[in-house]
């Protein structure tokens, strides 16, 4: 089939939309507990709220992707952003919020099975590993991004520079004392900006694999019998449990314990969190060339541990690296997790990726479980729940025992070669 590159730089900019809509909360995560008076629990609700979508429309959107086809998936994706954000932006309310983020969350969800597929057509099978990791980088770029908006908007708005671009114009939109509704409003426009985009372009045709299908129920029936199907879902489900737990609640804790500026200082600890799991990302490409996959995830988890530990625990300047620095090591454990249980099971891969990406349900419990401690005890002890997922995590290094382990190369053999 023939290539299709602009197709391929419109997915790259879908991935940008998912990850710049969807890890923003821990930006805003000081600003809507102020706004709306809520108790630790009450903020859990929001990452609840988005990540339980996931959970709950990973399949299904697997189904409706064979039946209506990638076009009109996106439109409604999109739509479904759209409406949630619009919503929200008119109505600036808690339980209005909660829905809303539900509705985004749907939406993005849909987007993320629709696109792996229309990305391996549209640039080809033997492009297709490259062009995953672009959308990788591409993914974290947006992530290091949208809380740098965040921060331009809320100061700004608060600052009361109405003459900067857009200023003005939300300063008329968003409540007062209320500035962080204005990135909703940037988030409707991007949404129904791109659902005119994706109806003007010429979709191809796309042939699923074998391990894009969602595949039938007596698969997923005969999957859920294998204990490994529940011990791979449930690492898909620690790993974003760890991810959320650590980007949406390291600003508030830095604002507490270190009277840390969360528009300014905090929203940077996010995005730089985001942004080092980017590097990590690439360095854990190179890293799996060379070694197996199991001790490199390993070692990584020991490290993230170490950092968040460091984190919960030292001075301001430690604290605002320390962070961070967990995203690094994080970097690998998504796509370890996710290869290692693929590798473990013989047969319908469609149906298990589909229960593995039911797991990022597990940003969403974890963070109620975080928010309940706290209220609890305190904000520390609730956080020190991110170790129990990243054990876990670690715990999968050693028993894993995968049917194919990922192929390395030798440096002798690399440096023999030149």
């Amino acid at each position: 089939m023939k290539k299709n590159y602009f197709l391929v730089v419109l997915i790259m900019f879908v991935f940008f939309v998912i990850s710049f809509l969807t890890n923003i909360l821990g930006a805003l995560n000081d600003k809507v507990s102020q706004s709306f008076t809520l108790t630790e629990t009450m903020a859990g609700l929001l990452p609840f709220a988005f990540f339980i979508a996931y959970g709950i429309m990973s399949i299904p959107s697997g189904f409706w992707l064979e039946k209506f086809g990638e076009k009109k998936m996106m439109i409604a994706a999109f739509l479904f952003a759209f409406t949630g954000a619009l919503v929200f932006a008119l109505s600036p309310k808690f339980n209005v919020f909660v829905i809303s983020l539900f509705t985004i969350g749907a939406g993005m969800a849909a987007l993320q099975v629709v696109i792996n597929p229309l990305l391996r057509v549209s640039g080809g099978e033997t492009n297709y590993a490259f062009f995953s990791v672009m959308a990788q980088l591409i993914f974290g770029l947006a992530s290091f991004i949208s809380p740098q908006m965040y921060t331009y908007f809320v100061t700004n708005i608060d600052g009361g520079n109405v003459n900067k671009p857009l200023i003005g114009l939300m300063t008329t939109l968003v409540p007062k004392a209320m500035s962080w509704v204005s990135v909703y409003w940037v988030f409707a426009l991007i949404a129904i900006l791109m659902c005119v985009v994706v109806f003007l372009v010429k979709f191809p045709t796309v042939e699923l694999q074998e391990d894009e299908k969602v595949g039938s129920k007596e698969s997923y029936f005969e999957l859920f019998k294998n204990k490994y199907v529940i011990l791979y879902f449930l690492g898909v489900f620690a790993y974003v449990g760890s991810e959320q737990g650590i980007s949406y609640w390291m600003s508030k804790f830095l604002k507490i314990y270190h009277d840390v500026n969360p528009d300014v200082a905090g929203a940077d600890a996010v995005s730089y969190f985001w942004g080092l799991m980017t590097i990590g990302g690439i360095l854990g490409l190179v890293l799996m060339k060379l070694y197996d996959s199991k001790p490199i995830l390993r070692w990584f988890t020991i490290l993230a541990m170490v950092c968040v530990a460091i984190g919960l625990t030292a001075g301001t300047q430690v604290s605002l690296w320390a962070f961070p620095m967990s995203g690094f090591f994080l970097s690998v454990m998504y796509p370890v997790v996710v290869s290692l249980g693929l590798n473990s099971v013989a047969k319908h891969h469609g149906s298990f990726a589909g229960i593995l990406m039911t797991g990022i349900a597990g940003g969403a419990i974890v963070q109620l479980l975080i928010g309940a401690i706290s209220d609890i005890a305190s904000l520390k002890v609730g956080m020190l729940f991110i170790f129990v997922t990243l054990g876990y995590i670690l715990s999968l290094s050693f028993w894993a025992k995968p049917l194919v382990n990922n192929k390395t190369v030798s440096l002798k053999s690399l440096f023999r070669k030149n």
